[in-house]
Formats: C-alpha cells, structure tokens, sequence
C-alpha cells in the first residue's frame, strides 16, 4: 500500500487529520479522502495544504517518476 506524502507529512508534524482540516477550513472527512487518494482537491486546497505542512506543492503532490 502506498502511504500519501500527506499522511507522511502530516503525522510527521504530530498533527492529526482533523487539526490539519481545522487550520484550511475543510472536513477531517475530506482530509481522509486526500490521504487515501479517492478525492482530487483544488488547487487552492492543496496550496492550503503544503503551507500548513510546511511543504512545497512539489513534495505533497509531485509524482516521483
């Protein structure tokens, strides 16, 4: 199985799922869906993301390959 680079960052920040959706304003339902790849969010969601991670859009949602 392949963990999401957010679920990585994430729980490397100690921060659970729904502290991260209380600080970009969305559902700890929807943060759920990111991490299991079964929701594709905006772009302005995932630049929510990468700050409140400390990410660049590149390390949260760049493929590898």
């Amino acid at each position: 199985m392949n963990v999401s680079k957010i679920k990585l960052a994430r729980v490397a920040k100690n921060m659970t799922q729904q502290e991260l959706a209380d600080r970009i304003g969305v559902s700890r339902q929807t943060i759920n869906l990111i991490e299991k790849d079964k929701y594709n969010p905006t772009i302005k969601l995932c630049i929510s993301i990468a700050k409140a991670l400390g990410k660049s859009l590149d390390e949260l949602f760049m493929d590898e390959n």
